[in-house]
């Protein structure tokens, strides 16, 4: 049970600490990832993140984003982000099928996948501001780029059995790494969703070279009209019951509330509006056949129970009108020196054919931790993650850990994953017993 609080919002971290935390922040060779340097990152970023998120939340100082955005570190965030992406792309199944790697436990390399899943969670958080948007600088092509392979991810997803309800992992450990990675990867994808539409909220102030990858390079609006199509964030389960997803977890969604959005719906819409109806979108997007047969589409879904949702649309379903009867003027073909995204093409450029050695180096060093280390890593990871603080964090009653039902009882050793009964903590015990008991072992060091 948490204890009273005696001010108005928990705090993780001071203005002070945050300001150290957010300054010593680095950029990490792919060789360092999982190692002792690179994890005390992991936890001041976690720490960065979940103070950020308190903030927005309880509206108070965001100490946070000043601090990154003053130190000038959302570069190196978006840098972190892409690595992390690329060794989850390229090292990680290397590692899989290492037939010599037979980790004593995967919580490392857990620590590195749920990596990117953190510093999203951050970015999701600050980048709602503008001015954090604007420090990013070039950086931004590349989190545009990274955002649409994660709605690219999502759309096809949506085409195949990505939205039906899946059972609980079986098999070996990295099995079951690997079955978490995909369900995390689904989890960051939606969020990448709210970042595109922070990012094309700010794309007036944006470099040009933004706009036009988004527009040109990767046709976002027709990606966006796929993904209002499909709607992988809704599902059915085996009951025939609506569910959709949202803050991390599936939910079954009662009769009344079938036609209410959730928040990705609304990012979904409001990219498309910015990208749409921006004058300067206008001028540049090419309207041909393909493109406007797509976007018309959207008239399908644009009804009153929506517009009375989001009633901006309304200029949307004017616009749209429009175009089914006019053509617009070919886009403005201006020659510029455009900028092109560096980071991820300099990662692959500085590590091709050394995937194999960075996976067998990682496997000698930073996999293969001693039973002290592997405790004072999850030791200091309790500490991180203060209950009292993470409830705080949550806007409504914790979820069961199997079914994503409302939960009211948490696990008696580890006190961390919660269950709506005790049927369904039998049912996950397999899934949750090592994490269940390094996190205990931590607590009681």
């Amino acid at each position: 049970m948490a204890a009273e609080l005696t001010s108005p919002y928990t705090a993780v971290l001071l203005p002070m600490e945050a300001a150290g935390y957010a300054g010593s922040l680095q950029e990490f060779p792919l060789t360092d990832i999982g190692g002792p340097r690179w994890f005390r990152q992991h936890e001041y970023i976690e720490k960065l993140n979940m103070q950020a998120i308190i903030s927005a939340t309880a509206e108070g100082d965001e100490f946070v984003k000043e601090h990154i955005y003053s130190l000038g570190k959302a570069p190196t965030l978006i840098h972190e982000l892409i690595a992390v992406e690329v060794w989850k792309q390229k090292v990680f199944p290397i590692l899989c099928q290492l037939q010599d790697f037979n980790p004593k436990s995967t919580f490392p390399i857990y620590m590195v996948i749920y990596h990117e899943a953190t510093i999203i969670n951050l970015l999701e958080t600050i980048f709602y501001h503008k001015d954090v948007c604007e420090s990013a600088e070039e950086a931004v092509l590349d989190l545009a780029d990274y955002c649409h392979r994660k709605l690219t991810l999502l759309a096809a997803q949506s085409d195949s059995c990505g939205n039906q309800e899946r059972d609980p992992p079986t098999g070996t450990s990295l099995t079951e790494l690997k079955k978490q990675s995909q369900d995390l990867e689904f989890d960051i994808s939606v969020k990448a969703v709210s970042i595109l539409r922070y990012i094309t909220d700010h794309i007036d102030s944006l470099p040009i070279s933004v706009q036009t990858r988004l527009l040109n390079t990767h046709n976002v609006p027709c990606l966006l009209v796929q993904l209002v199509d499909h709607c992988p964030w809704r599902r059915y389960n085996s009951k025939g019951e609506l569910q959709k997803y949202a803050d991390g977890k599936w939910y079954t969604v009662p009769l009344e509330d079938h036609l209410k959005i959730t928040k990705v719906d609304g990012q979904v819409w409001i990219a498309l509006y910015n990208l749409l109806l921006r004058p300067d979108c206008q001028k540049s997007y090419d309207f041909n056949n393909f493109n406007k047969t797509q976007l018309l589409k959207l008239q399908g879904f644009l009804t009153e129970v929506l517009i009375d949702q989001l009633p901006n649309l309304v200029e949307l379903q004017r616009f749209l009108s429009h175009l089914a009867m006019v053509d617009p003027p070919p886009p403005k073909k201006n020659l510029i020196l455009e900028q092109v995204p560096e980071i991820r093409d300099r990662i692959f450029c500085e590590n091709s054919n050394k995937w194999k050695a960075i996976a067998k180096h990682l496997v000698k060093t930073a996999f293969n931790p001693s039973e002290q280390e592997l405790l004072q890593q999850a030791h200091r990871l309790a500490e991180t993650y203060n209950l009292n603080v993470m409830e705080n964090l949550i806007p409504e009653r914790p979820k069961c850990g199997f079914c994503g039902v409302e939960a009211a009882k948490r696990c008696s050793r580890c006190q961390i994953e919660w269950y709506c009964a005790r049927e369904c903590q039998v049912k996950h015990w397999s899934k949750h017993k090592k994490a269940c008991d390094l996190m205990a072992g931590a607590v009681k060091a």
